[in-house]
């Protein structure tokens, strides 16, 4: 069976905006950033990155984060990370279900299962659309609900399941015909119309498949108005006509659909076209001219890094030629075919590394969301019941409403310190190990220092200094400091002053301006190993002369903002070390956020944010 050409809508409305909720300046901004991801603009998308951190960095608009996360995303889909662009994807799904942005969670949703999907992880991108429509189907977002349906059709296809793939196409053409936009509503009719065709091609009823590409191919002025579509509809039912020996009209068919897509740059759909006329060739046994479009099928592949249809290339480049030239296109087409095997297999298992994260993340405040939902369920069921008179119902859903604002704050609360009092438990627990490793293990590596030197063997006396040392300095690290005899505000001053010399400077801003005493002891202690471990890290691996160091409260957040001019590091491919995961996992206990920019020869920034107090 021929290579299917499958479902691409998503690329061209998966990430438009809405302009009414959005201001100017940011709209404009993403649809920058839009343009240049569509023309595979890797610095144009980085460059709208940037600006996106700007506007951020002035009110900490949570929802521009998430835009952030998302062109992040982009931005390594471009580079052909796709675990990097599923990771960053993951996160912005992340923060626009705390902001409760359905919409956005949906949209997200649905990138990650065509990610999924296209790394032929195929329950995990069931479950990523099935997850999206929860959040899509009660708002009644048709435009992409058409779209998760695709998704799902192409899925049950890939998989041999021909029955759910024709039901959930007939639920994408449904979802269409609610769709306002007229242009966009073209297109979703067309697409799902074309993967109708392709089901009943891959499952070699050519006449009903044909049936339906005609229909597609008669919509209204379709070469006029999408002539990829038109080329796409037009390619599939020449293949049909072929696998039925009806090929008398099928050269001049693939002839213009390859005239249309060079005309439009339509690069990435070049390579099945020439695989196409290669059959076509193979059938005439014309073998010169077979050799030639195979031999373009596979340029145009390497190109776009296709690597589907690379191998299809390969296998037939390897029948058409003989000798040593056949065996190394062979060797090559097992080669390519053995690392896609173990890409595909590592891709499945970072996904599932990374949603796991994600669910363990999110358990955290499941309890808290059963609970809220069965107050609202009691919230309905009162309403129902209010039948007593208008003021009296008006009374009752204010007492109502009032008492779930409470519960919610006090369930909250509840959490916070539950939270609190494990940290307190682990640092009882690291004061402890602390002084035992000075009192008892220090001193007997003293008693036994002593008792070296007398012996005379000197040597071993010097390397037990050096384990004592490190002994001590650990008891130290470990230790908890204290904010009760020295206020917050000079311990971060000796910390800093510690560290401080002329060959790296540390300057520090907003300490002073904020009351530290209505922090709490948590949070200030968090603040303080947070700094610490920044301060070290950078003087050990930055190589920096000068870092940054701001405090800021804002909307009951206090925010420490790190940034040195140091060597700076690419993260999207360095793993981050123990010190940095200790203080992901410090900041995440106290339900706070962590985020690291960094570039290579620009320096590290490092921004945590965490509640002022419970």
């Amino acid at each position: 069976m021929r290579a299917l050409i499958l479902f691409f809508l998503f690329s061209t409305i998966v990430y438009s905006q809405d302009a009414d909720s959005i201001s100017s300046l940011k709209s404009d901004i993403l649809d920058k950033g839009l343009t240049a991801y569509f023309k595979k603009n890797e610095e144009g998308v980085k460059g709208s990155i940037s600006q996106l951190h700007k506007l951020y960095s002035q009110d900490n608009d949570s929802v521009i984060l998430a835009k952030i996360l998302q062109y992040k995303a982009m931005y390594h889909d471009l580079k052909y990370q796709i675990d990097s662009s599923f990771y960053y994807y993951n996160q912005s799904k992340n923060i626009s279900k705390l902001t409760k942005d359905s919409l956005e969670v949906g949209r997200r949703l649905l990138s990650i299962s065509i990610l999924q999907r296209e790394a032929k992880d195929f329950l995990g991108s069931e479950v990523s659309s099935i997850e999206a429509l929860q959040y899509l189907e009660p708002i009644n977002s048709y435009r992409y609900l058409q779209n998760v349906y695709s998704n799902l059709g192409l899925i049950s296809g890939e998989i041999n399941q021909k029955r759910d793939a024709l039901k959930y196409f007939d639920l994408s053409l449904k979802a269409n015909e609610l769709n306002e936009n007229s242009d966009r509503k073209d297109r979703g009719y067309l697409y799902t119309i074309n993967n109708i065709g392709l089901i009943y091609q891959q499952g070699s009823e050519h006449k009903k498949a044909i049936e339906y590409f005609k229909i597609g191919l008669k919509h209204d002025s379709i070469k006029l108005k999408h002539p990829d579509l038109y080329a796409l509809l037009l390619e599939n039912l020449a293949a049909s006509n072929f696998l039925l020996k009806k090929k008398s009209n099928v050269l001049n068919q693939y002839k213009e659909v390859l005239e249309i897509r060079k005309k439009h740059k339509e690069e990435a759909d070049l390579p099945i076209t020439y695989i196409n006329l290669t059959d076509y060739h193979i059938d005439r046994k014309e073998f010169n001219e077979a050799r030639y479009y195979a031999n373009e099928a596979l340029n145009y592949a390497t190109k776009t890094h296709n690597n589907k249809y690379c191998l299809q290339a390969l296998r037939r480049l390897s029948n058409l030629s003989t000798g040593n030239q056949s065996k190394a296109y062979l060797e090559e087409y097992i080669q390519l075919n053995d690392s896609l095997f173990q890409q595909e297999r590592q891709l499945k298992n970072q996904f599932a590394k990374i949603r796991y994260e994600t669910d363990k993340t999110e358990k955290e405040n499941e309890d808290l969301k059963i609970e809220n939902e069965k107050t609202l369920a009691e919230a309905e069921l009162q309403k129902q019941r209010a039948t007593i008179g208008l003021l009296l119902s008006g009374i009752s859903i204010m007492f109502l409403l009032s008492s779930i604002s409470f519960f919610r704050f006090r369930r909250k609360k509840l959490l916070f310190q539950s939270q609190l009092q494990k940290i307190e438990a682990r640092e009882q627990e690291r004061r402890q190990i602390a002084k035992s490793l000075h009192d008892e293990v220090a001193g007997d590596l003293r008693l036994l220092h002593r008792k070296l030197e007398k012996s005379f063997l000197l040597e071993e006396a010097k390397k037990l200094e050096l384990v004592k040392d490190n002994v001590r300095n650990l008891s130290h690290q470990l230790s908890s400091v204290s904010f009760e005899d020295v206020p917050f505000r000079d311990q971060i001053l000796n910390l800093v002053s510690d560290y401080f010399s002329p060959d790296f400077i540390i300057k520090v801003n907003g300490l002073k301006e904020i009351d530290w005493s209505e922090a709490n002891k948590s949070i200030k202690r968090l603040l303080y190993l947070s700094l610490r471990e920044c301060i070290q890290n950078c003087q050990k691996y930055a190589e920096a002369s000068k870092m940054t160091i701001n405090f800021s409260i804002h909307k009951k957040s206090v925010f420490l903002d790190v940034a040195d001019n140091g060597k700076g590091f690419d993260t999207a491919t360095q793993k981050k070390g123990i010190g940095l995961l200790n203080l992901q996992e410090r900041v995440q206990d106290l339900n706070g956020t962590l985020t690291i920019e960094s570039e290579v020869g620009k320096g590290t920034k490092i921004i945590i944010q965490t509640p002022l107090n419970a």
